[in-house]
């Protein structure tokens, strides 16, 4: 084999670029098992060069069915590297190990892929091709005893990665199209109005502490009294509570209508939200 066929070869196997291919192939002094093992190092250093860098872009892939469904989160620096085929393809399988692993990320990390290495070192390796950051970020698998999993992804890359996702768990022994329709638009309602909490006493005390902290500053640079300042920001706690409670959001198909409302309507006795989880790229 000439040196030109073994250098195009090395591209091929590592997708490494020409000249780091030709001077690792010197550096191995033609054995092409040992420059594969000498660009995989110096990607390695590459790598981890990149990984100070913010990864704000990326997408988010769904797997699963109706019974379990997990979503996963992968980071990239840029929108072009997340249209990319090797990009997606490494996104698609981890979408599928991730669901397997039940969102557990010591798992995720060790299993091993379909070219027989771990989803970590294929993740440094994409990185040195690439040449981006790229990370493995938020992940969450659902999955309810009873109950059916709906799905939306929003602003769809390819397949099933977008730039975001929901999915909601609803609890009925009722099956009928009525139930699948409001299922469907629940998270369409989620990736819209992007709720906190099922109800308000499920919010993050962290949150409406904060939320008090901003308002009791904004009304003191209104120069209201502290009396006056107190009753004003009960009435925009309590609206906070609200607007940020997936069951007393209004209904983003009927507006009038909060979301408990829509759910007596349907008149399913035991109809439950059991559970949502909303992921955008970014956020």
């Amino acid at each position: 084999m000439s040196d030109i066929e073994k250098v195009k070869q090395l591209r091929q196997s590592t997708g490494a670029g020409f000249k780091d291919c030709n001077s690792a192939l010197k550096e191995a002094e033609g054995n092409l098992d040992k420059a594969i093992e000498i660009l995989r190092i110096k990607g390695i250093s590459k790598a981890s060069k990149k990984m100070s860098r913010v990864a704000n872009e990326g997408v988010v892939a769904l797997s699963g069915d109706e019974n379990q469904t997990s979503v996963i989160e992968v980071n990239c620096e840029t929108d072009f590297v997340a249209k990319n085929e090797d990009f997606i393809n490494f996104v698609k399988e981890l979408s599928e190990i991730n669901n397997k692993c039940s969102s557990d990320q010591s798992k995720i990390k060790v299993h091993k892929m379909k070219n027989g290495t771990t989803v970590d070192e294929n993740l440094v390796a994409l990185v040195a091709k690439i040449g981006e950051k790229i990370t493995i970020g938020r992940s969450k698998t659902i999955k309810n005893s009873g109950s059916k999993n709906f799905t939306y992804l929003h602003t769809v890359v390819k397949d099933n990665l977008s730039k975001l996702a929901v999915i909601t768990s609803i609890e009925t022994k009722e099956k009928n199209e009525k139930i699948d329709l409001f299922g469907k638009q629940l998270t369409m309602h989620v990736a819209a109005s992007n709720p906190l909490a099922l109800v308000e006493e499920k919010l993050d005390q962290n949150v409406i502490d904060k939320e008090k902290e901003l308002i009791s500053e904004e009304l003191k640079n209104l120069g209201k009294t502290d009396e006056i300042a107190k009753k004003i920001s009960i009435g925009k706690i309590k609206k906070f509570k609200e607007e940020n409670s997936l069951m007393s959001q209004p209904w983003v198909m009927e507006p009038k209508k909060k979301v408990k409302d829509i759910m007596s309507d349907l008149n399913v006795a035991d109809l439950k939200i059991k559970e949502f989880y909303r992921i955008k790229i970014g956020e």
